[in-house]
């Protein structure tokens, strides 16, 4: 079967999935209004869909070998329609939740589904242009998500952004059911079922999950139910890594990290998504809640980022061959860093310009990366192992990503409240800087009509919210400096990593 058709009909399913993590966040007041829900309670919708994605895409390699690739590929998409249907049609929010776990299980197995066919498909000297394929989808679902879900929100309802997936979900039941073979390694097999490994890795992704996007919300391990999760979460983690090291039949392979090259990309991949998402919530958070952007001209900088990144990967897919893919990884690492770096440096006066230029840089740093990372990742990796390599790969990548959008609102939040208890205390009758500023905004007001004590009064008030921005910014600026310095650590892995050989092609290192 022609490579491009399989392609089309495992990237389809891929892309709309990976909208779904985000697509749900913009439509959330609408969803809570509707259904009559708090924020608090209204957040579940997006946090059980992640928690059980997070559970499955592990899981991935084990479930194809017990039900068979196509018949777990079809499955996976049919459930994911369907309950699709179910989210846009429920009647309140504890129905809502249900239906996203449910959406979440069907969802969660085609990313690393669809990465293992795309490098089976396509032969081992265009694994690259395979990966560029796969790289579209993972870069820009996220951006074209919270666009897409505000749009359809505003214009039909809420419940469209789920509805939009039947059609679609439909057109690639039929197209995998046409197009898609499994090789004689993945034919359906007999299997145990490793019952402690599997409660455990459920146990302690959802504990895991559920901390990194409720965390902030509940101060951290100030509350006593984000403690005791935490707790758990560890405690299964390595009580599942001992499981699995031991049992014949493992439901995820552990294995795999003996290959260097698999481990140290996995590192990086982690690290590279805790940028790119730690950078697309801050951006959102600078321009609309520091600069008053709206959120159209917002969305407009993050779409640019990922205009970027598609432009990027086809013109890397095609070089990842013919040029040593450390170079280009190095390349990425350091324009994303050097993106980040630019982040850091923004403050209240910068023009539009300014803000775009480093998401841009963003977008290509990341389209540079993620290709020659996935390739060199996974070339080592036999195709039977296939399935359990990028289920690995993927999940590492997606808690990157939580963690990075946790980090980032944590600290923001707590260094604004350190810069600015350091700001105020400059806000005296007895600092000249602040006796003239007072005064100067005072005699402004009462220039303009106001009254001698109002304008007194409305000088502190006006003084004291632009000392609460001026912390908001610093605080934002740490953020951003702290992730720059992380991805230059991460750099000198790439020098570990190196391409293992193939039957078509001799190793390149």
């Amino acid at each position: 079967m022609n490579k491009w058709v399989v392609a089309v009909s495992v990237m389809l399913p891929t892309l709309i999935e990976i909208i779904d993590t985000s697509v749900v966040n913009v439509s959330l007041e609408h969803i809570r209004g509707s259904l009559s829900a708090g924020i608090d309670e209204a957040t579940w919708a997006i946090t059980a869909y992640l928690v059980s994605n997070a559970i499955i895409i592990p899981l991935t390699g084990w479930l194809s070998r017990m039900l068979g690739r196509k018949l777990y590929l079809i499955l996976s998409i049919t459930v994911f329609t369907v309950s699709s249907f179910l989210c846009g049609s429920a009647w309140n929010l504890q129905s809502l939740i249900v239906f996203r776990i449910i959406q979440g299980i069907g969802g969660g197995a085609l990313q690393p589904l669809s990465q293992a066919i795309l490098l089976e498909a396509f032969p081992h000297s265009q694994h690259g242009m395979a990966m560029a394929l796969f790289g579209v989808g993972v870069m820009f679902g996220p951006i074209i998500g919270p666009l897409l879900g505000g749009w359809i929100t505003d214009n039909w309802a809420w419940q469209w952004i789920f509805f939009i997936n039947i059609p679609i979900g439909v057109l690639s039941i039929v197209m995998c059911m046409i197009v898609i073979t499994d090789p004689p390694y993945m034919k359906r097999a007999k299997m145990s079922i490793d019952y402690w490994g599997l409660a455990l890795l459920v146990v302690g992704l959802a504990s895991m999950q559920i901390v990194l996007e409720k965390g902030q919300m509940e101060d951290w391990f100030a509350s006593n139910y984000i403690f005791w999760l935490s707790v758990v979460s560890v405690s299964s983690i390595i009580m599942f890594i001992v499981v699995e090291s031991f049992t014949e039949m493992p439901i995820v392979n552990l294995n795999t990290f003996k290959n260097l090259s698999f481990t140290t990309g996995n590192v990086v991949m982690f690290f590279a998504f805790l940028n790119l998402f730690a950078s697309i919530v801050l951006l959102p958070i600078y321009l609309q809640g520091i600069m008053g952007y709206t959120a159209t001209i917002a969305g407009k900088v993050l779409g640019l980022g990922g205009i970027a990144t598609l432009l990027t990967m086809p013109v890397v897919g095609m070089l990842v061959n013919k040029v040593n893919p450390k170079w280009l990884m190095a390349s990425g690492i350091l324009i994303a860093a050097g993106s980040t770096y630019l982040i850091s440096q923004l403050n209240l006066y910068v023009d539009y310009k300014t803000v775009f230029i480093p998401r841009v840089l963003l977008g290509v740093g990341m389209g540079l990366l993620f290709i020659p990372l996935t390739t060199l990742t996974m070339s080592g990796i036999k195709r039977e192992e296939m399935g359990n390599a990028t289920g690995i790969y993927n999940l590492l990548r997606n808690i990157g990503g939580s963690v990075g959008v946790a980090f980032v609102m944590t600290m923001v939040s707590r260094h604004s409240q350190t810069h600015q208890f350091q700001l105020t205390e400059h806000l005296t009758p007895f600092d000249r800087n602040y006796q003239m500023a007072s005064t100067y905004i005072a005699k402004t007001l009462q220039y303009q009509g106001y009254g001698e004590h109002v304008s007194n009064y409305a000088a502190n008030g006006i003084i004291y919210s632009q000392t609460i921005r001026q912390a908001t910014v610093l605080a934002f600026n740490d953020a951003a400096y702290f992730i720059f310095v992380v991805m230059l650590c991460v750099l000198p892995l790439v020098f570990f990593m190196k391409r293992g050989k193939a039957p078509t092609q001799p190793g390149l290192h």
